[in-house]
């Protein structure tokens, strides 16, 4: 519950360079979460370990290829860390060859989607996720 006595809603965080895609992903996801962007890992880390991060995030997704830190840089470091250890991953990338899925789901991530994408999918999915 927040301060004000209403339901808080899961918090999703969206790492992606794509300034475009960025906002793409946040309005969607924003009609029914939270949704918190970085436009990369590293500013992404910078916001969980610092005064940003008011609560765990219940989901990341992230690219990964970015520059200053990628997505399977930024997922192995958070599931190393007993903090972030257990939130879902979830990579948006072109990057999506059978070796990539498997180079992706060996640095932590749960998920995989495509670009390009379709925003149904990705809610579909994260629904999915957030309520299994």
């Amino acid at each position: 519950m927040t301060a004000t006595g209403g339901i808080r809603r899961k918090t999703i965080l969206v790492v992606e360079d794509d300034e475009a895609v960025r906002t793409l992903l946040a309005r969607a996801l924003g009609v029914q979460y939270e949704v918190v962007t970085a436009c990369d890992g590293q500013e992404a880390l910078e916001l969980l370990k610092g005064a940003h991060a008011v609560h765990l995030p219940a989901l990341i997704i992230t690219d990964v290829m970015m520059p200053k830190m990628n997505g399977y840089a930024l997922s192995r470091l958070l599931k190393a860390d007993r903090r972030w250890s257990t939130v879902p991953i979830v990579f948006l990338t072109a990057r999506a060859s059978a070796k990539d899925v498997v180079f992706g789901i060996s640095a932590g991530a749960r998920h995989y989607i495509s670009k390009p994408f379709s925003v149904r999918d990705v809610l579909e999915k994260v629904g999915r996720i957030l309520n299994a």
